[in-house]
């Protein structure tokens, strides 16, 4: 049997990368897929601790699957407002994003 550590340490490795992924990239694409990383991080600890705290009971993997709806509606959402932004800009580096600007 795999020790709960494992899947944090795993897990924290995951949520870092992802957090890097959003702090150091311009691109928005890239910084998505960061916060997908950091997403399928959180169902990793929320699963888990699910395993190891009450396995009788489907709460972690209810919640799980909670998030990867929220993830795959904001990677809809994301990916639209980045398409929309293209199509407008030319561009999908963050930092010419000023769009709310006069």
């Amino acid at each position: 049997m795999i020790p709960l550590w494992m899947y944090l340490v795993v897990a924290a490795g995951l949520f870092v990368i992802g957090m890097f992924g959003v702090l150091s990239r311009r691109n928005a694409i890239a910084i998505l897929m960061g916060i997908e990383l950091m997403l399928n991080a959180v169902n990793v600890n929320l699963v888990a601790f699910w395993r190891y705290q009450t396995p009788t009971k489907l709460s972690g993997q209810a919640f799980a699957a909670f998030v990867f709806a929220v993830a795959a509606a904001e990677a809809a959402v994301g990916l639209a407002l980045i398409i929309g932004i293209y199509r407008r800009k030319r561009s999908v580096i963050a930092d010419d994003v000023n769009l709310l600007k006069w």
